[in-house]
């Protein structure tokens, strides 16, 4: 019985010696948690520092604007907010696990001159909308720094409630403020994208002219230089197997001729710039392989750029009818829709017709696109296929030529 009664206590004293005690005394708060409360604490001094820079910086801005250095000390101003902008994003992406994409930089000094680039810094959006966040953030600043510091006295228990539901407005904040704009974000990486596009096709264009050149024209006036030299020679031995080399080379020559012509009307055709795209157009539909309507309904001519992508476009069109479509007729429309010039080219081949389809479609949608053009392609299986292309209408200037300013494909023509 002694035994029974002093077991629990020995027991008691076992179980101490085996290590069966209470967990050590730790933080009841995790890692986040205690993240979240230092972001809110420092919430105070940083934006007191934001604060006084963006008061100081746009009371002198504005208060010296009468002068010559007032606005270029508030585009200072403006590109130093930026740099606070940064600090914040960094801090609440340590801190609080919020990532938000820097905004893209101005542009450097090699664009435009001085005055623009200080209209571009004046009018800069993220610059403004990092002020207006510091401007709120001073208020915020101070009840968070009291509600946090009151909490770990007071709330303790409640504490990691409020300091996320403290920090959420903060995420709320530096997304709406300190985010990139959508829209401008969105344009300087299309224009980015567009400009490869343009120094892609430029150099492609130039490889195939330079190949062209090599292949065809080149070739042939080799040939016949070597003709005539081989005729020269047997001039006085042999003047009939000289004279037969004359004409072959005669024949040289107008084949080379021929390539020259084609290769020329390749790069810009002599009808285009003299009569429009109308006459350009039904040259081009001319050479296909089936029968063509063209109809231009245009009462003044495009800018020589937008006339010159629109012809070459409907071409590429036309080769890919006559190539790959199986088509026995086609038609083509080109017109104006408010600031649009909108080309339609319809066949009545087999369809199927797909931007990946090894057709060049692709190519052609990336040309359209660079200059904010539009391309859809509507073809399903057993026909009829219509490809539609938008270009931007700009007016044509004097510059565009005097020749062919005349010869507009003015009323629209069918053909």
């Amino acid at each position: 019985m002694t035994e029974r009664l002093s077991s629990p206590t020995h027991a008691g004293h076992a179980g101490e010696v085996d290590g069966d005690r209470l967990p050590p005394a730790r933080f009841a708060l995790d890692r986040h948690t205690w993240q979240e409360i230092a972001h809110l604490l420092a919430n105070l001094p940083v934006a007191l520092l934001g604060f006084t820079y963006v008061v100081t910086v746009l009371s002198l801005g504005f208060g010296l604007t009468v002068t010559v250095i007032g606005l270029p000390l508030l585009a200072a101003g403006l590109s130093g907010a930026r740099l606070l902008g940064r600090m914040e994003r960094a801090r609440a992406r340590a801190l609080l696990g919020v990532r938000v994409e820097e905004p893209s930089r101005l542009p450097g000094r090699g664009r435009g001159g001085f005055f623009a680039r200080l209209w571009m810094a004046l009018k800069d959006p993220v610059g403004w909308r990092t002020v207006l966040y510091e401007l709120i953030r001073l208020p915020w600043g101070v009840v968070t720094f009291a509600v946090t510091l009151t909490s770990l006295f007071v709330l303790w228990p409640v504490l990691p409630f409020v300091a996320r539901g403290l920090t959420n407005v903060d995420r709320a904040m530096v997304r709406g403020l300190l985010s990139p704009s959508d829209e401008l974000e969105r344009r300087i990486a299309e224009l980015e994208t567009d400009r490869g596009v343009v120094v892609d096709t430029a150099a492609a264009d130039l490889r195939r002219i330079e190949r062209d050149l090599h292949d065809g024209a080149q070739a042939r006036l080799v040939n016949l230089a070597m003709g005539l030299g081989l005729a020269k020679e047997k001039l006085l031995e042999d003047p009939d197997a000289a004279a037969a080399m004359v004409d072959e080379a005669h024949g040289e020559v107008k084949l080379a001729l021929q390539e020259l012509r084609d290769l020329a009307r390749g790069i810009h055709p002599a009808v285009l710039t003299d009569r429009g795209l109308d006459a350009a157009l039904s040259s081009v539909a001319s050479r296909c392989t089936v029968p063509v309507k063209v109809t231009v309904d245009l009462s003044e001519r495009p800018a020589a750029a937008i006339e010159g992508i629109a012809y070459f476009t409907v071409s590429e069109l036309l080769q890919n009818v006559s190539k790959h479509s199986g088509a026995r007729s086609a038609s083509v429309e080109v017109w104006r829709s408010a600031d649009r010039l909108l080309m339609q080219v319809v066949d009545d081949g087999h369809g199927g017709a797909r931007m990946d389809g090894g057709t060049g479609m692709k190519g052609l949608a990336e040309r359209l696109s660079a200059v904010d053009g539009l391309f859809a392609i509507h073809s399903p299986e057993g026909g009829p296929t219509t490809i539609t292309a938008e270009l931007p209408w700009r007016d044509r200037s004097d510059t565009d030529g005097a020749s062919g300013a005349s010869g507009a494909s003015g009323a629209s023509g069918t053909r």
